[in-house]
């Protein structure tokens, strides 16, 4: 199955950066798990520009990801980042097989 992935990107609100990785520990990954969505990969940049945070989820399918992101569940998700991240974007892209 190569299916698509879901590629997101975020910043840490300054001063929040402790919360907000207890939130990504305790609510952010639970939740994610909750409305169907596994990360499959996860970066953090600690030099440099762009964005502070990517993760990457696979999902079977284009209709799949459109549904999840237009879940409740998503908005929900979108608004609770928003209280330790800014910058929050994703966008959905075909997987290809790594060789």
């Amino acid at each position: 199955m190569l299916g698509v992935k879901l590629l997101m990107t975020w910043d840490i609100l300054p001063g929040k950066e402790q919360d907000y990785f207890e939130f990504h520990i305790r609510e952010f990954i639970p939740a994610l798990e909750d409305i169907g969505l596994i990360l499959n990969e996860a970066w953090i940049t600690v030099y440099g520009q762009g964005p502070k945070l990517s993760a990457e989820a696979l999902l079977p399918s284009l209709d799949k990801a459109l549904d999840l992101i237009k879940s409740q569940g998503w908005d929900d998700l979108s608004m609770q980042l928003g209280d330790f991240a800014e910058n929050f974007d994703y966008k959905v892209i075909p997987a290809k097989k790594s060789w």
